[in-house]
């Protein structure tokens, strides 16, 4: 529908108004699952259903946006081949695997994450597939243009974006995903996510560093950090 609205990988493409109705939404996902609907939606976030449908094209438009705008909350520090070195690309993977702990572990994902399980292949909805592909789809359309820059500049080592993208995937998340799902509490601090983001790229950057650049990068990062260890 022409003026729906489409959120960026940064979100940046929304009014403060939109974000509060995103909000809206989100809150309502978390409180009554998939009983949300556009009248709903608009009494929580004050506005009309009219205003709704002009921006979102229908419910699952509306689903579809915040998804959009709750991955939009992992961000990817830009970056350019030209002066990048394995210092500049270690910060870059490390905050973008920090936001990402952050959001996943939050109650809003995990609420939006067992909707989409429910769902699938019921025909219940297409809120499954509206998660996967704005959720670990475009976390991986986000991240690969960063690994490619990483390997053209010569700082990382890699015949397939794709897996090199699913094991940085992998040890990111690990199994702490699933164990939300299935109602374990894990330890969410921000220390404990900073911690865990910061292990998870010396691991990457071990196994797909460049050698002495890696090595480099890898063990600069690793004195700050007395704790830390790369495998």
């Amino acid at each position: 529908m022409q003026g729906r609205v489409e959120v960026n990988g940064e979100g940046d493409s929304l009014t403060a108004r939109q974000k509060a109705v995103l909000d809206a939404a989100l809150g309502l996902l978390v409180e009554g699952g998939d009983a949300v609907t556009m009248t709903g939606v608009a009494r929580r976030a004050s506005c009309s259903k009219e205003t709704l449908y002009k921006w979102f094209g229908d419910r699952d438009g509306l689903l579809t946006a915040t998804v959009q705008w709750q991955a939009s909350k992992v961000r990817v520090a830009p970056l350019t081949r030209e002066g990048l070195d394995a210092k500049s690309l270690f910060a870059s993977l490390e905050g973008f695997a920090r936001d990402w702990l952050r959001v996943l572990s939050g109650e809003i994902s995990v609420t939006l994450n067992r909707l989409a399980v429910s769902h699938a292949g019921t025909g219940k909805s297409d809120l499954g597939q509206i998660v996967l592909a704005n959720g670990p789809f475009a976390m991986a359309r986000r991240l690969k243009p960063v690994l490619e820059i990483g390997r053209e500049a010569g700082l990382l080592a890699f015949d397939d974006v794709d897996e090199a993208f699913r094991t940085f995937f992998g040890l990111v998340v690990r199994d702490m995903q699933i164990r939300l799902l299935l109602g374990d509490q894990q330890e969410s601090t921000d220390a404990a996510i900073a911690r865990d983001a910061t292990r998870a790229t010396q691991q990457f950057f071990a196994l797909y560093g460049a050698q002495k650049e890696a090595a480099d990068a890898a063990g600069s990062i690793r004195k700050g950090i007395p704790h830390a260890r790369l495998l």
